[in-house]
């Protein structure tokens, strides 16, 4: 088979590459819905008031939910890649990233089949109108998506190395969550402001308030995900090893 002449570490790089672009993909595409973390635990929404007058709920986009391994995925690549694997993900998934976004627009333009919208047109439901709704997103959803994602990327590939150069290769954890912490609050506000506050008609409390919330939740993740990425570091080397011998 082809794939065999593959040496580990580029079968390494191909399988990094494909759940860091999956992820991505994903978190795109999937960002454009707002969730309410009371509502899906369970609880009441938080309702606090904020000094400058709105109301502060936990709310985030859905994006986040994935997004985490992004980053962390970014911050492997980067130790055993270097910054031009980085950069070669970052600008590819960057493109792929826009393919898709065109490829799912134009789906939206294609002309719904009659009985497609007669069998799922159960209490006068669009299912054609939902779907384009749903899929089609906005010019700045998709200039703020790939503009925080390749800033947010850059940023975490130069403080990764800057700490790596200080540390050597000790302490993993340093360098992987302060790239990923630093990172994610650039990419939280960006993508937001962008889409949401500059293109959009949010209010500056409602972007501060996902924004922060999104934050939050990738900044809890980055140190609960901490263990994992010690982890994944010991069977790279296992699944390296034998090539180094």
């Amino acid at each position: 088979m082809i794939f065999n002449q593959f040496s580990r570490k580029q079968k390494l790089f191909i399988f990094l590459f494909g759940i860091f672009l999956t992820n991505a993909i994903i978190a795109e595409i999937i960002g454009v819905k707002i969730v309410s973390i009371e509502k899906s635990l369970g609880f009441s929404p938080l309702g606090l008031i904020t000094p400058w007058g709105n109301t502060w709920d936990f709310n985030q986009t859905a994006g986040a939910l994935n997004w985490p391994i992004v980053f962390i995925t970014s911050d492997i690549i980067n130790d055993y890649f270097g910054k031009k694997g980085v950069r070669f993900i970052s600008y590819t998934t960057a493109l792929f990233i826009a393919y898709s976004f065109l490829i799912i627009y134009l789906a939206t333009l294609l002309v719904p089949a009659d009985f497609w919208l007669q069998v799922n047109n159960s209490n006068n439901f669009d299912i054609n109108n939902a779907f384009s709704r749903i899929f089609r997103q906005g010019l700045g959803i998709i200039t703020g998506s790939l503009t925080a994602f390749l800033v947010s990327q850059m940023l975490d590939a130069m403080v990764f190395e800057k700490i790596k150069s200080r540390t050597g290769q000790k302490h993993i954890w340093l360098r992987a969550t302060g790239s990923t912490l630093i990172s994610q609050l650039i990419d939280s506000v960006l993508v937001i402001g962008i889409a949401f506050y500059f293109f959009g008609n949010w209010s500056l409390g409602q972007w501060m308030n996902v924004s922060f919330n999104n934050y939050l939740y990738k900044f809890i993740i980055a140190i609960l995900f901490t263990p994992m990425l010690y982890l994944a570091h010991y069977l790279i080397e296992l699944y390296l090893r034998p090539e180094s011998d």
